[in-house]
C-alpha cells in the first residue's frame, strides 16, 4: 500500500493492471499536495487478498471500504483511473457520506465495450499477453512523442516504465475477469446517484488509444454538475507521461472540495 503526504485524504483506485507501483510517479507528485493513498486491487500480488467469484465486482468495493477503514482517512476524495473509475464511481454512489469529491480519469463510461482487438485479448488473456506487451510501445507511441520533446526523454520513459512493469507484473486473467465483472454492472444508475463534486479528466482525443475520450466525456452528461478537464499533450497515460500536470489538476480539485 502507498500512504504518504499530508492534508486532505485522496484515495487513488488503480486501473486494470491493478498494481499501485505502476503509478508511483503520479502518487509521489500527489503526495506533495495531499495525503495520498493507493493500493493493489484484490487478487494482485501485494493486495493481501483473493477475490471471491461469488461477489464479482463487489470485491473491489469491499476492498476500498477496508482501505478507508484501515487508514482512518474518511471522509476521502476518490480518484479512479481508467478501470478504477468504475470502482470509485460506485463507491461514491453507495457511500456519499464518506466521499468529499470524485475524479474520473480516462475512465470508460456506462455503455463502453472493448473494441475488437481488446475483446480478442480478453478472450484469451494468457495467450494474448506476449503480443499485448510486444505491441504496447507502438500503441502508446503517439502519446509518448507528444509528451516528451526529445528522443532521449522518450527512451528514458520506456525504460523507467518497463522496469516498473517488470517489478510489478500484471496478471492477464485477472484483468480479463475485471472487465467481465464490470460489464455485468449498471453504472448508469450509479451516475444518477452521485451528489459530490466530480471532475472528469481526459487526455486529447487522438492520443487516447485505450478508452475513447468521447466515452469518458459522457460522464459530464450523466453526473449532475460534473466538470470536464483535458490534459493537453496526453492520452490515456497522463498519470505516467505527465504525472506533475496530472497531480496539479487533481490536487487543486481535491483541496477546493475538502471539508
Amino acid at each position: 500500500m502507498f500512504d504518504c503526504g499530508k492534508g486532505p485524504a485522496l484515495v487513488v483506485v488503480q486501473g486494470l493492471h491493478g498494481r499501485w507501483e505502476w503509478m508511483r510517479p503520479a502518487l509521489l507528485e500527489l503526495a506533495s499536495r495531499c495525503r495520498t493513498i493507493s493500493y493493489s486491487l484484490s487478487g494482485d500480488i501485494g493486495s493481501g487478498e483473493r477475490p471471491d467469484p461469488g461477489q464479482g465486482f463487489g470485491n473491489y468495493l469491499r476492498q476500498l471500504d477496508e482501505v478507508i477503514e484501515r487508514t482512518g482517512a474518511a471522509p476521502v476524495a476518490l480518484c479512479g483511473v481508467s478501470f478504477g473509475g468504475f470502482v470509485a464511481l460506485r463507491y461514491a454512489a453507495m457511500h456519499p457520506e464518506r466521499v468529499t469529491s470524485l475524479v474520473l480519469a480516462s475512465s470508460p463510461a456506462p455503455g463502453w465495450k472493448p473494441n475488437e482487438q481488446q475483446a480478442r485479448w480478453l478472450a484469451r488473456p494468457w495467450m494474448s499477453a506476449p503480443a499485448f506487451v510486444a505491441t504496447s510501445p507502438m500503441r502508446v507511441w503517439p502519446e509518448v512523442r507528444a509528451s516528451f520533446p526529445t528522443w532521449s526523454s522518450r527512451f528514458g520513459f520506456f525504460v523507467r516504465q518497463g522496469l516498473r512493469a517488470a517489478r510489478a507484473p500484471m496478471i492477464p486473467s485477472l484483468m480479463a475477469e475485471r472487465i467481465k465483472w464490470a460489464q455485468q454492472s449498471d453504472f448508469a444508475a450509479d451516475c444518477a446517484r452521485i451528489r459530490v463534486p466530480t471532475l472528469v479528466l481526459t487526455g486529447e482525443e487522438p492520443l487516447d488509444r485505450v478508452v475513447p475520450v468521447s466515452s469518458t466525456r459522457s460522464f459530464c452528461n450523466l453526473i449532475r454538475n460534473a466538470r470536464c478537464r483535458v490534459l493537453e499533450g496526453t492520452g490515456h497515460l497522463g498519470v505516467l507521461t505527465q504525472p506533475s500536470k496530472f497531480a496539479s489538476v487533481v490536487g487543486e480539485f481535491v483541496h477546493a472540495h475538502s471539508h
